[in-house]
């Protein structure tokens, strides 16, 4: 017999993500990735979540020239309306969903739609390790 495990998301999510502008370059994007260590980077407008890039999108684009790279802004890359989950939702719910669309993020956000976080694969596999270590 198994159980739902009710941890909510919130718990185990890297809280106020880097973010970018709907308008950051590519090479604004590749600095966050390079500098910062991230692998995604939600993209707000007017302080909502718009989309996210990967740090796949950006591999992908960087077989474009200078130039070709100069015209390509962050909202031409990003994935549109990202998933995204409120911060009480069970952490099963959540990895079940990353495994089932094969994802590598979601984002987390308030009941307004405000960006609170984000949960990667890499924090998915933190909660697994604190369970098999009976801590959760």
């Amino acid at each position: 017999m198994s159980t739902k495990l009710e941890l909510p998301i919130q718990e185990f999510t890297t809280p106020y993500p880097v973010t970018a502008r709907e308008d950051s370059s590519i090479e604004e994007l590749l600095d966050i990735v390079k500098n910062l260590k991230v692998r995604h980077i939600p993209i707000m407008s007017n302080g909502k979540i718009t989309g996210i890039v990967s740090d796949r999108d950006l591999r992908i684009v960087s077989a474009l020239s200078a130039r070709e790279k100069f015209l390509v802004r962050a909202d031409d890359l990003m994935t549109s309306d990202p998933v995204t989950f409120q911060g009480n939702t069970s952490i099963e719910d959540v990895i079940l969903e990353m495994s089932e669309k094969k994802i590598g993020s979601v984002l987390v956000a308030d009941e307004k739609g405000d960006l609170q976080g984000i949960f990667t694969v890499t924090d998915a596999l933190d909660v697994l390790i604190e369970i098999l270590r009976g801590r959760k």
